[in-house]
This record gives C-alpha cells, structure tokens and sequence, in this order.
C-alpha cells in the first residue's frame, strides 16, 4: 500500500513530481494522487503547469497519459513503448496533416523510423485519410495506426458511401465492377476540380500490401508478386483501406514519383529549382504538392517556377506554402513566375 504524503500547496506536488521525474524517468497522474492523497483533478492542473513551462512532457492520451522530462531522449525512450493509435474522429473540420502530429506527439510510431519509410509512411496516410475527409459523406472516420517489430500498418474506415458506389454514381457506370476497373487504369478522380486522382495510384505503388474494400468487394495490390486482386468480401457500409509495409524497406518515394511522373528538378548543393509546368497538367491537389515537395527539406532554398501556368488549386497551394512550412520553417520557398492567378492563391492561404 502506498504510503500517502503530507502536501501543504502546489510548490509541494510541483516537487514531488519533478523529483519522482527524475528518480523514475516517468509517472502518471494516478500515482501521484495514491502518494499525495491530493485530488486528480488538482494533479492534473499541476502537471498542465509544468507541461506548459516546458518542463515535462505528456505521451500517449487519456488514461494511459504518462509524463516524462522535457528531454529528448526522456521523450524518446517514453514514446516508443506506445506503439499504437486508435481514434474516430468526427468528419467535421478535421484534417488529415493534425491527425498526423497527434500520431507523432501521442507514439513512438513513426520515431527512428529510416527516413525513407517514414516519407512513405506520412505520403500514403495523410493522402488516404484525406481522401475519406473530402470523397466519403461519412460523419465519423475511424483511424489505426500500429508499429511492429517487422513494419507498419495503417487503417483508414468510414462508414460513407463507398469509393466504387461513388466513382459509379459520379461517372455514370452500370455497376461497381466497371467503377473498380476505371480506379485501376489509375490517377482517376471524381472531383477533378480538386483532385488529381494521384493519392491511390501512388499509395498502392508505395506499399507491400494495399487493400480497399468497399460494400462486397475488395481490392488488394500485392506488390510482392507484383499483382492485383479483386475478391467478394463480407458487406461493409462505406470505406476501408489498408496499408502495410516493413521497416527494412528500400523503396525511395522519390524514386517512385519520378517514375510515373515528368516534373523537372534542377539540383545544387543549398537550392532546388523545380519547373513545375507540363503540358495539360493542372496542378490542383494536395497529392501533387506532397508528391512535389518530398525530399526538399535537404535544401536550404526551394525554388518554384510556375512559368506557363495559369493558376493552382488552393489544396495544392495550401499544402506547400502553410503546412509545408510550418512543418519546415527554417527553409525559405521562392516563386519565380507567378501569374496574377497563381499569385492570388498563394497570397490566400499564406494570410
């Protein structure tokens, strides 16, 4: 039975908790308030202080929150035993790069993962809850994350109208067979105004295994054997997909998006300068922007050249000139040739 202390004010169980920090590397509330005799509520207000002040930290969420040094490797050492993330989410101002962070602030998921896994990782999760946030007319969106020993697997749930339903009712098809054939010619999309129909072509090259299941079919890419299936399933209302791929992959994102695509990069040691014109090629999509701006976090300065173009999409410019650079802010972008349209867009969500 824990021997229970006298606390006369806040100093003191400022003091127990920085001590037992210290001596035990982490604690959690219901500790605190088994030594103390101090009320949760009252703990809990403490330890916000000291998360707040920089002087400890909190990893994982709810009752399992534990609090840990503000050390790096404290953090470090905390966050890897959480090795899972599950949440619904509510689909209503949501958006996929915070959920993301909670993954990364909350786990140890995506910690001393080799880079080039976790590029993969962050482009085919965000592109494919993305897709459920905006395509699905689900209210809620379930996500799970887990790292094991031998890789990482994601899966993306709503409970909507269902990707081939949808591609069926949007591009007047007689049935989901031929929805699911028009997906598989790949970078297909039912809001062309918005999207440019790349985030499932590339997840599905990106992963080991890939599946989408949808209403009685489902949908598996096997990139072991380099080979499509498509199988009846049990009824599910809406959409899931799921990734899975090892941590000893090799597979270079890069290498991958310029294999199907033709944007052309112009490398030197402190800059890149990208031409990001192709002939009817709009660039209107996040996916486009985190196709494009993979890697370029190598460079101090990024240049981007949008010579003979006539406008971009606010997804598109949203993602590299806002959440880009605020996950890298001490990398500076320079436009070169931005038209009044081009410029009106990143002016508007830079504000």
């Amino acid at each position: 039975m824990a021997v229970k202390l006298k606390i006369d004010n806040i100093m003191d169980v400022r003091t127990y908790i920085e001590n037992e920090i210290k001596k035990k590397k982490e604690l959690r509330t219901a500790s605190v308030v088994a030594a103390t005799g101090v009320s949760r509520q009252y703990v809990n207000r403490v330890l916000q202080e000291l998360v707040q002040e920089g002087k400890v930290t909190r990893v994982g969420k709810s009752n399992r929150a534990r609090y840990v040094a503000a050390e790096k490797r404290a953090i470090e050492n905390t966050k890897l035993k959480e090795t899972s993330f599950t949440k619904t989410f509510a689909n209503k101002g949501i958006e996929e790069d915070q959920v993301l962070n909670q993954i990364r602030q909350q786990t140890g998921i995506l910690l001393l993962l080799p880079e080039n896994v976790e590029k993969i990782i962050d482009y085919a999760f965000t592109e494919m809850l993305n897709n459920a946030i905006e395509h699905s007319q689900s209210e809620t969106i379930f996500v799970k994350m887990q790292r094991r020993k031998e890789g990482i697997r994601f899966t993306v749930l709503d409970h909507g109208i269902g990707i081939f339903n949808n591609i069926m009712k949007k591009k007047k098809f007689a049935t989901e067979l031929e929805a699911i054939q028009d997906l598989l010619k790949g970078k297909q999309t039912t809001m062309p105004d918005r999207h440019s129909g790349e985030g499932i072509f590339f997840t599905s090259k990106l992963a080991e295994k890939f599946s989408i299941k949808s209403f009685s079919k489902t949908l598996l890419y096997d990139n072991v054997i380099n080979d499509v299936f498509l199988s009846d399933s049990t009824s599910l209302k809406g959409t899931r997909v799921d990734f899975w791929m090892p941590v000893s992959s090799q597979m270079n994102i890069s290498d991958v998006f310029r294999q199907y695509t033709g944007d052309e990069f112009e490398f030197s040691t402190t800059e890149v300068v990208v031409a990001l014109y192709k002939a009817g090629t709009p660039y209107i999509s996040r996916s486009q922007a985190r196709r494009i701006t993979s890697g370029l976090e190598k460079f101090n300065t990024i240049i981007l050249d949008f010579k003979n173009m006539d406008t971009i999409g606010q997804a598109f410019a949203d993602e590299i000139f806002r959440v880009w650079k605020n996950r890298h802010p001490s990398k500076e972008i320079v436009v070169r040739n931005a038209g009044e349209n081009v410029q009106f867009m990143i002016d508007h969500v830079t504000r």
